[in-house]
Order: C-alpha cells, then structure tokens, then sequence
C-alpha cells in the first residue's frame, strides 16, 4: 500500500529556472536541507519542513551553473561547477561566489554525484571518473576520453556498494544505449550494450536504477510507455570487453505512448516506482507510485499545470516543477507483501483444524489469458503425447467432468464431481479446480435456473481456492444470498476485498432471524453465547485486580453521569442476537482480513439500526472476555479481544454521528464509556506496579554487586 500526502510549494515564488527546468535537487549537509540548483546562475539552500530559504549564492553576470551543486559530506562544503570546467567550493559563512575557492579543469564536467561515506565522484563528458581529492591536487591533469565520437551521456547514478563508490551512467549513440559501471575500489570500467528484445528501437525518455548485492536493476521508461528493465550485475565476468543485456517488460502502458514532454520514472523502493506523466493520451500529467512486484497502481495525483519532466526523491518526499513552482509531495510505501496488501490476516488457526490455503495466483487469471507456465506446460504435455496409466486417468477425468458441467444436470455434476474429488491430487490441482468453478460459475450466468450449491460448495472446501482465483464466486452467493457459501468464502479466503466482506456484512445483520433458523450453520463454538453476562461479575474481577471505579479518582469526570437516576435493579447483559447469527458474526466477519484505510468506507453504509446491533454483541463478546481471567473467549477458535476491540473503534469511527442520535445506542455508548475509563485506570495502576517493580529490581541488583569483590581507582588531580 502506497500513498501520496497532500503536496506543498517549496519555493514561495515562480523559479527563474532555464528552459527544461532545475538542474538538480540535492540533500544537504544537514537532515531535511536541500540544494536546489537553478537552469542559470543561481543555488538555494531550503529547508523543507519549515518551507523557506536558508541561504543563496549565484555566480557573476556572464558565467552560467552547468552542473548542479552538491554536499561534500565529509566537509560539510558545497562544490559546483560553471561554465562546463570551473570548479567552486564553499560553505555557509561565504556571500560571493566569486570569492571562494576556485579550481579551473582540464575537461568539462558533466555531473558531480556526492553521498554519505566518501568523497564527491566527478564524471566527465568524455566519461572519465574522479575523486574530488585527486583533482583539487592536480586540477590541470590530463583526463582520459573514454566515450567514442557521438556518443552521449543521458544519466548518471552513484551508489554505496559493500562500503566502496559505485558509478553508473547510460550513454546513447545513433539510437543504441550502453551502460557504463565502476567500483572504485576496482578501478574498473565495464561495459553494456542495452538491448531491446524488440524489432523495433524505442526512444528511452527516463532511467532510474536500484542496486542489491549481486544485480544492478536498471529501469527504463521508453517511448511506446512502458517501463524495462535490466539486469546488471555489480560484479562483471568478464570486464575488458563490451557484454551484452537485454531489456525486459516490467509494467506496460504506465503512461500514454503520445508523450514527448513531462515524463520520469524513480526507484523509490524494492517494490515501488514513481512515474511522472501522462497516463492516457487525452488525460493530464500526474504522479503515480506503482506496485511492481504485484503489477498495481497504488497511488495518483493530477497536476494540471505540469511537469517538465524531472522527479527526484529523498527521504519520503519527492520533488518535482509543478508549473513553475517546485513542488514536494510527502509518500509513504509500507512493505509490499501479500499481508500488506490483505492488510489484518487471519489468526492462525488451533492445532487439529484444516489449514486455511493463502493460495493466491496473480497469474492465472482467466480474464487475463495468463497460466502458470509449469503447469501449463505440464497440461500441454500430458494432453499431447502418450504417458503412464497412473496419470492419464486424472487428466481424463478432469476433462470429462468439465464436459459434464456444460450440460448436464445439478444432480448429476454434484456426484461426478464427487467422485473426481476422490482421486490423488496432482500438482496442477488448483489449476483444475479454478477451471471447475470458473465453469459452474459460466453456467449460472447463462442459466438462470442453475444453481448448483452443493457442488461449489465441495469446490470451497478442496482449500485450494482464493478470491484472486475466482472472484465470480462471492458475486454469485451474495447475488443468491446463499450465507453458507459466503460464509465459507470468508473463512477459507484470505484475500476478500473489504467492500465484499461489508456486503457479506450487511445480509449476517440485515437478514431475519426466521431465514436464519431456517439455514444449517454450525453454531457448535457459540454455544455459550446465550448465556447472561452480569455487570457485577465484571465489577468483581476489576476488584480482584486491585481497582475500583466507584472508588477511585479518575472516575470523578464521570460524577455526574453516574448520579443520574438509573435503574436500581442488577443489570444484566445477555446475547443481543440468535446463536446462528452469532456464529456468523464471530466466526467469519471477526476473522476477515482486511485494511482499515479500505474498510471505513463501506462500513458507513451500513443501516444505523445494524451498526448498533453489531455494537451490542461486539460489547457482549468483551463482557465475556473480560469475565475469564485469561482475557479470552471460549469455543473453538474464538475471536481475541485485539480483533473485538478493532471492530468496535471501526464501527464508531466510521458512524459515530449517527449512532449518537439513536435513541436505543445511548446506553451502549455509555456502557462502552464507562468501560473504556475503568480500563485506562487499570492499565495505569499495573504501570505503577511495573515501576515499583523496577526499582525493586535495580536494589536486588547493586546489593548483589556489594557482595563481589571489586576494585576502585581513585584519580586524585
């Protein structure tokens, strides 16, 4: 999951930048500084959080910055260069350019790459590389040309390798690229020449680049929009000749094949790139973080005046000319997992019950036409040559019953189905039983009078299905309001959109509780919700932990609320809902993945008479929590107290407007008050123990240290 925040403007006035743009953003020798380097004369120092100028040099009338400017880090100094071969350093105590240090070159520079842990890295157009030091000792020394005639620079990259400099920089020639890389600690130059895999050359408009231990990841935004990528490795084979890599598809279509202007493309982490352009041909330039590892687009943000095409990031902010304003815009990108994406998972399940599959293929989706290549290729083989007896009756069976879902009855592909579910699981398995509920499924939109239950519900329990898999599926239940099927799917899929998960809500509050005794749910582990929870109970087992509520101070902001003539009688609290809608509350919905950031917003379209009921029962469960000493509910597989909890701050947080003006939630809301506020005085009294704890703890420790022998040493001055 990625994010883009709301963005900000760096510079409170319209930059006097060139043509194309900055000549470079860059950090700082401090945290949150950077140096931005104008397309002219010009060096600003900002500090981003508080959105203003620290300082500014500009070089004299007639020189012009050709580099941009960046942090010696070693020094704290800042170096660039104008005029293609003049060097500059100063600090922050110098006014003038034309007063501090100045070293003329030998040949024109063409980048100056800095980062923490060594010196700046001076490359030349010609594609020499040098160390900062070795040329302010010999600024007039021969530089070496290692490009050929033509042969242009179009990106440059430094990065920290195993403690050693690594520079990497893409050159193009009559519309062939080549990839140049050393490690200063080798002193070796490589080369690559980028190939396309294509009949057709392409125009790359963008590079960026990630490295790990073994493979630099070189990625490419090309002119038909899609990004490539190539693979580098750190350390080369052979380094004295000119080797050969070929581009690969990353991400297709990320921005419209049209665009010439405005488009850049960065690394921001192992999983996620920022694309700067223009995603359709008649739509506007925009920022997009995408989801490489899982193909998404996670993140977009408009920029109707646009871009000149030029992005960089730091930190978890990027930079970029909005118009012609610079421009931050704060992101944040948690781990790309297959948990992350879920968000909350489900709990592990006890030992003895049927693990649940978190099978998800994110490539066998039959709208997309894409296989597993093994076990397609493994069906293509046993489909087209002749093998053992052991297997083709597998592959016979599976075709055939397939043929049988087309047109035969429910009856009949239930017992059928039956029977193939016998046979010995192979290796493609999942693969066939996807084809068998993507089949079932087919039929039951082009008969409306087919339904077969039964069979999909054997389909469910192979635990080899998932929402990715088949996402007809819950469509087709919610559609039926078939609650044991939906109930099946939440409690078996561990990939279930949150918008599903709130309509398979919705039907759990909404439907009646005569349909519902009506249905065969399992109730087994909800036994013991019909029984009563007393407040006295709770109340007791507060005061068996050493707090009293009635008694103790923090309970004073309540006086008044508690002074309110109420009902003298013993409260009581019992299960506000039947048991078969318990068990389908407590051990589907309570147990769904999700992401809160997805769920809120469907939550509040539920009706406020469900809200409140979920609320009641929610607060039950907690009662009930609360009464066991172990803070844990009993049955098989219950939900914990995190999990209960969770859903009642979401279903405040998504309708507590409304259900403040349900007359029945007042008491609930009270309840839960009240309860909130003796729990907070708990936990602060066990805090206070904690530390007397401590304290007794550090005593026990230095009367053991008197009873060692030990030395002291007395300086005397």
């Amino acid at each position: 999951m990625a994010t883009l925040e709301e963005e900000f403007t760096l510079a409170g006035l319209s930059l006097g930048a060139g043509p194309d743009g900055l000549l470079g953003v860059e950090p700082g020798a401090k945290t949150d500084q950077f140096l931005v380097t104008e397309g002219g004369r010009t060096v600003i120092l900002y500090k981003v959080s508080d959105q203003k100028p620290l300082g500014s040099w500009s070089v004299k009338q007639g020189q012009i910055i050709t580099c941009p400017a960046v942090c010696n880090f070693q020094t704290g100094e800042y170096v660039v260069v104008h005029d293609d071969k003049v060097l500059r350093i100063w600090n922050n105590e110098d006014v003038n350019l034309d007063k501090v240090f100045k070293a003329t070159l030998s040949a024109e520079v063409h980048r100056i790459h800095s980062i923490q842990g060594t010196e700046p890295l001076v490359l030349f157009k010609a594609g020499a590389i040098r160390g900062l030091e070795a040329l302010l000792a010999e600024p007039q020394q021969k530089i070496e040309t290692v490009l050929t005639d033509g042969e242009v620079i179009k990106w440059t990259k430094v990065f920290m390798v195993f403690k050693h400099p690594m520079l990497i920089f893409v050159t193009e020639k009559d519309g062939n690229y080549f990839a140049y890389v050393q490690i200063f600690n080798s002193r070796i130059l490589s080369k690559y020449t980028l190939l396309s895999g294509q009949k057709e050359k392409s125009v790359i408009q963008s590079f960026t680049a990630s490295v790990n231990r073994k493979f630099i990841s070189l990625k490419s935004l090309s002119s038909d929009g899609c990004i490539y990528e190539t693979l580098i490795p750190t350390y080369p084979s052979d380094p004295g000749r000119n080797q050969m890599v070929v581009r690969s598809l990353l991400l297709k279509a990320v921005v419209s094949g049209n665009a010439r202007n405005g488009v850049a493309v960065s690394v921001l982490d192992q999983n996620h790139i920022a694309v700067l352009g223009t995603p359709l041909p008649t739509s506007k330039e925009c920022l997009s973080i995408w989801n490489i590892k899982f193909q998404t687009l996670q993140a977009s943000k408009e920029l109707p005046q646009g871009t000149t095409g030029q992005l960089w990031y730091y930190g978890e902010n990027l930079f970029m000319l909005h118009g012609k304003f610079l421009t931050v815009i704060p992101y944040k990108c948690e781990v790309s997992s297959l948990a992350g994406a879920l968000g909350k998972l489900k709990h592990t399940q006890d030992a003895g019950t049927h693990t649940v599959s978190h099978f998800v293929s994110w490539e066998a989706s039959q709208g997309c036409g894409l296989r597993s290549q093994n076990s397609e290729q493994s069906r293509r083989i046993l489909r087209t040559r002749k093998v053992e007896v052991s297997v083709q009756p597998e592959v016979l069976a599976s075709e055939q019953l397939l043929s049988t879902i087309k047109n035969d009855s429910e009856k009949h592909i239930e017992v059928e189905l039956r029977k193939f579910l016998s046979i010995k699981r192979t290796p493609d398995f999942h693969t066939i039983i996807e084809d068998i509920a993507t089949g079932l499924l087919g039929r039951c939109k082009t008969e409306a009078s087919f339904y077969p239950r039964n069979s999909l519900m054997q389909v469910i329990q192979t635990h080899v299905l998932s929402y990715s898999l088949c996402p007809g599926l819950m469509e087709v239940a919610l559609e039926k309001i078939d609650i044991q099927i939906l109930q099946l799917c939440l409690q078996q899929f561990p990939d279930i959109p949150e918008s599903v998960t709130c309509a398979c809500l919705k039907i759990f509050l909404s439907i009646d509780d005569n349909s519902l005794q009506e249905i065969d749910i399992n109730t087994e582990s909800v036994f013991d919700d019909s029984d009563t929870v007393q407040d006295e109970k709770m109340e007791e087992q507060i005061i068996q932990n050493g707090f009293n509520p009635e008694e103790d101070n923090c309970n004073n902001c309540d006086k008044e609320l508690n002074e309110k003539p109420q009902d003298t009688t013993e409260e009581t609290t019992s299960c506000p809902i039947i048991p078969k809608r318990a068990a389908l509350l407590r051990n589907a919905v309570l147990h769904s993945a999700y992401s809160e950031t997805f769920l809120l917003p469907h939550l509040k379209d539920i009706p406020a008479q469900h809200v409140t009921l979920f609320l009641q029962y929610l607060y039950f469960l907690y009662l009930k929590c609360s009464i066991n000493a172990t803070m844990t509910l009993p049955g098989i597989h219950p939900p914990t107290l995190n999990q209960i909890m969770d859903w009642i701050c979401l279903l405040l947080d998504a309708n507590f407007t409304v259900v403040v003006m349900i007359p029945e939630a007042k008491r609930l809301l009270i309840s839960l008050y009240k309860f909130v506020k003796s729990q907070v005085c708990v936990y602060s009294e066990l805090n206070k123990i904690e530390v007397s704890f401590r304290e007794l703890q550090k005593l026990n420790q230095e009367k053991n240290r008197r009873e060692l022998y030990s030395i002291e040493v007395l300086e005397l001055f």
